[in-house]
């Protein structure tokens, strides 16, 4: 059989709060005005609210090994933060006059709505009926759900607010932390490395929509965010959307719903971050949360205005002959991330990696006014990556050719269902490979497109046109100088 309901009276008495004693006077002048124990308490001066609100919470987030009898509607109320001490003090004064439901008064003040008084008998009857069914065996041990592996990190001055979430996830599997202030929390996210953050909107010191806007401007920035609170209004709900919060939900919400909000924003979370690892090994970071936050990415094939760039270590296949295999890899590796980095660094995209080289694509899937600018200074700080290498290094010395063209490509996703990638095609690709073909060591070749988009066509070195294969008249052909770094800049481009 169901244990038997605790009387609040012995729980506050176990928890230290009152004496036998002073149970018993409120005991007696319950009888008098039919007050509940703990209101009698309050009254008689026995015991504050706060203690009254502490106790509650400790028994719901510890769990009575018996059940409690249904805490006061007023308290719940409270405890969610639906109304205050004091509005519940006021009520309270009038239902002794009247003897009307605490609930139709403090609706009639405007205090709380009709809704908000549903929510909390709801969670009223929870916290006695979740009671009972948990500690109907009081010597056997509580089941705990199977972890799902979901760590929810939760965010309310509330304690009883904080329990009653806490309880509620647990009991489904989820991993729960609490806290009551909201500055110990932002130091614990890194520790904790929570999968999602819930956090009341209203709370002293910082509110959860400054929360919020602290943890997406963080390391834990792409942690989601649901705001719990007991505000509904549309100010408030833009207020924490705003800050970056992911969804917004009532503390009344059921926790099956709640858990559903939790699993759907972490499916898109997933999602996002799978979209993340898959561009943040071809283009930079910047470029990445770009992409993520305007959703302008189209991989199907459109019509693009680039800057290509290819890159090639000179006289490189007679070296690796000379070398043990094994030596070959480190040094093309070193060699390529370099290069890599130099492209990624002015927000490039690395379109493929072709042996001893690299092709690399500026505007696109991201297009930027100086994509051309940003080109010309990746290639330029290659060749001093490749310069520092030689210096500190020692071993055999590598030089880099580098080709730049601009011009229309078409940019998507080639291959098929088993294996696709983001590249560009066109006569702007290969006249930029052709280019990179016919640079010597240390020298870089753009095509006439390239320093036309720069608008300073003089400041580069202009070479007799040269005849390329599939080209039925000479290309236009340029050298980048040392002074190309500096006339950009003074160009105010960077």
């Amino acid at each position: 059989m169901p244990a038997a309901h605790k009387p609040f009276g012995e729980l506050l008495i176990e928890l230290g709060f009152v004496t036998q004693y002073q149970v018993q006077e409120a005991l007696a002048l319950q009888s008098l005005t039919g007050n509940r124990v703990g209101e009698a308490l309050m009254s008689l001066g026995h015991i504050t609210r706060n203690q009254l609100q502490r106790a509650l919470s400790m028994a719901l987030g510890q769990g009575q090994r018996v059940p409690l009898e249904r805490p006061p509607i007023g308290e719940v109320l409270v405890g969610l933060k639906y109304i205050d001490a004091q509005q519940l003090e006021v009520a309270l004064g009038l239902q002794k006059k009247d003897g009307r439901r605490l609930g139709e008064i403090l609706v009639e003040q405007g205090t709380c709505s009709y809704q908000q008084v549903y929510e909390a008998l709801t969670l009223q009857d929870r916290m006695a009926s979740d009671k009972e069914q948990r500690h109907s065996a009081p010597d056997a041990p509580a089941a705990a759900a199977e972890s799902n592996g979901v760590r929810v990190l939760v965010v309310d001055d509330s304690l009883l607010a904080c329990n009653l979430v806490s309880e509620g996830l647990t009991q489904q599997g989820y991993e729960v932390s609490t806290f009551q202030d909201p500055f110990a929390a932002l130091e614990q996210v890194d520790a904790l490395k929570p999968s999602i953050v819930l956090t009341d909107l209203d709370m002293p010191g910082i509110d959860g929509a400054e929360l919020c806007r602290r943890l997406k401007d963080g390391p834990a920035s792409a942690t989601p965010v649901i705001i719990l609170t007991a505000n509904d209004a549309d100010t408030q709900r833009v207020q924490g959307l705003r800050a970056g919060a992911d969804d917004y939900v009532r503390k009344g919400t059921s926790m099956d719903e709640l858990a559903a909000r939790i699993d759907s924003i972490l499916r898109r979370t997933k999602e996002t971050e799978r979209m993340r690892s898959l561009f943040a090994r071809y283009t930079s970071d910047a470029v990445v949360e770009e992409l993520l936050r305007t959703g302008q990415v189209v991989l199907t094939g459109e019509k693009r205005d680039v800057t290509v760039v290819f890159a090639d270590i000179r006289n490189f296949t007679s070296l690796s002959e000379s070398l043990p295999p094994e030596q070959v890899m480190a040094l093309l590796n070193d060699v390529l991330g370099r290069l890599g980095d130099a492209v990624l660094s002015w927000g490039g995209t690395l379109d493929k990696f072709l042996g001893d080289g690299l092709m690399a694509v500026f505007g696109a899937p991201i297009t930027r006014d100086d994509d051309a600018a940003r080109a010309v200074q990746a290639a330029l700080q290659m060749l001093e990556s490749v310069r520092l290498r030689n210096a500190e290094a020692g071993g055999p010395t590598l030089e880099v050719g580098i080709g730049i063209n601009s011009g229309v490509v078409v940019a998507g996703s080639l291959g098929g269902s088993r294996h696709t990638e983001y590249t560009c095609i066109g006569d702007v690709v290969n006249v930029a490979a052709r280019l990179c073909a016919l640079a010597g060591p240390g020298e870089i070749l753009v095509g006439q497109g390239t320093a036309e988009k720069l608008g300073s066509v003089e400041r580069f070195e202009a070479l007799p046109p040269v005849k390329l294969k599939g080209k039925a008249q000479p290309v236009p052909l340029f050298r980048v100088t040392p002074e190309i770094d500096a006339a950009l800049r003074q160009m105010g481009r960077f």
